[in-house]
């Protein structure tokens, strides 16, 4: 049985010692979307670090149908953010490609921006860049290597969607913000249309190894498998000397 609050706190004691040794006085920099992974992670580091040590940046790519949702938790928590819009450098990108780009490579360019710009905030306000990147994600890659799946530390990469909503609840957060249907925020559809599956189906496979649908389980194994690179440091050649 998932003890929300016994992981809720010693989450919260994990980002204290994390700045403790890496980052004294540092300020935890989070990418805010509207959706409730970056809300979870920014309120845990508000409850760990206090709010005047939390900085929520929003990063629109031209218009956002759901930044009030972005809007709603910087002001619910009271902490200080900015909006940068990253749609120029975005466009400068496609208008300067030498070549007609892959539909993943468009898919996958405005996140690789926000963390660009995410660390460009962070080198400027003495910060550390909050990972907000749950296990369900992981575990089937869906994420973009090198835009959201980094960061410099991560408090909910080893929880599922299912656990960490029953932490948001615990944090106090919104439930428009705990319970909001995610989206990838790239190309308007919902997570599990995109990924042909339910993360309860997925969390419950995950923790227990039970799936009722052999097909589903085919798809979840072959993601994970193929996606596993995601999640390790990148190779690197070890001369014999």
């Amino acid at each position: 049985m998932f003890d929300a609050l016994k992981v809720k706190n010693e989450c919260v004691e994990w980002i204290r010692n994390f700045f403790e040794q890496s980052g004294k006085d540092c300020n935890a920099v989070v990418g805010i979307s509207g959706g409730k992974d970056s809300s979870i992670v920014a309120a845990l580091c508000v409850e760990a670090l206090g709010k005047n040590r939390v900085i929520g940046v929003l990063m629109p790519c031209g218009e956002q149908h759901d930044i009030d949702m972005a809007k709603l938790l910087v002001k619910h928590l009271g902490i200080k953010h900015y909006i940068i819009n990253i749609k120029d450098t975005v466009d400068a990108i496609h208008k300067n490609m030498p070549f007609e780009m892959s539909e993943q490579s468009i898919t996958n360019i405005p996140p690789r921006v926000r963390m660009t710009t995410l660390y460009a905030v962070s080198q400027s306000v003495n910060g550390r860049v909050a990972n907000t990147c749950n296990l369900s994600e992981d575990w089937v890659g869906y994420s973009t290597r090198y835009g959201d799946s980094v960061g410099d530390f991560s408090p909910c990469s080893n929880l599922t969607v299912n656990e960490m909503k029953q932490m948001g609840r615990l944090l106090g957060l919104p439930s428009v913000l705990v319970d909001k249907v995610p989206i990838d925020g790239l190309c308007g559809k919902t997570d599990e249309e995109n990924l042909g599956f339910t993360y309860e189906v997925l969390d419950t496979y995950i923790r227990t190894g039970q799936i009722d649908d052999i097909k589903t389980k085919e798809i979840i194994d072959k993601k994970h498998k193929n996606n596993l690179f995601k999640l390790q440091l990148m190779p690197s050649f070890k001369p014999k000397i």
